[in-house]
């Protein structure tokens, strides 16, 4: 099996992930569709496999629509950029050899950090802060006997408080889940920078997959 995988630096101990390998893989949009079709399948999958899904996701289409133009676009970049990085940082496994990718034990080290802003998403630490300042506002008013807020029982107030943050938290729990790698149908979204140790020039991962993209045109 051919693989260039160098654990001695990415991986931290027999089945942990660095920190830095970890965001530097999740760095690239690719890379983390990539994990999430492979947690999705649940199996070791071609590259043609990975290619034409991964396509079909860029262009939000269904596989039976994609060209073969745009999946052979998404091979190249897979095949000579993201996979050699993916199994050298741990995250998968590439054997070039067969052209199969199969994902690692530390897989689920990811989750946890796709808890984070998507780009059509709140920020939830403010939006509690906010929730809890509203609530503090509306229980002060009613304390100093203004209406028609001092109409309303201490027990009120109480209620509707905690039906409102379990509501808030249930819905906010949904939407996790749902962010989990693999858990839904199409790759959770995330918007984030890398750490500064693990950022690399100029957006060299951004200028590869364009390079590549240039010459399969």
């Amino acid at each position: 099996m051919t693989s260039t995988r160098a654990t001695e630096t990415a991986v931290t101990d027999e089945n942990s992930l660095s920190t830095d390998s970890i965001f530097e893989t999740l760095s690239n949009r690719r890379r983390r569709y990539t994990l999430h079709y492979l947690k999705q399948t649940g199996k070791p999958v071609s590259i043609r496999d990975l290619s034409e899904q991964l396509a079909a996701w860029e262009n939000a289409v269904e596989r039976e629509q994609v060209k073969p133009k745009e999946r052979k676009r998404l091979y190249t970049a897979l095949h000579q950029t993201h996979l050699p990085k993916m199994d050298q940082l741990g995250a998968v496994e590439y054997d070039s050899d067969r052209s199969v990718i199969a994902l690692t034990e530390t897989i689920d080290q990811f989750d946890i950090y796709f808890d984070l802003v998507a780009a059509d998403d709140i920020h939830w630490s403010q939006f509690y802060l906010a929730l809890g300042g509203v609530a503090t506002a509306i229980v002060a008013t009613a304390t100093l006997g203004i209406q028609p807020f001092a109409s309303l029982s201490g027990f009120g107030y109480a209620l509707g408080v905690a039906v409102l943050f379990t509501a808030v938290a249930g819905y906010h729990t949904f939407r996790d889940r749902r962010r989990v790698i693999g858990s839904a149908n199409t790759p959770p979204e995330t918007t984030f920078s890398p750490p500064e140790a693990v950022a690399t020039p100029a957006g060299t991962d951004t200028a590869a997959d364009a390079a590549t993209d240039a010459l399969d045109d």
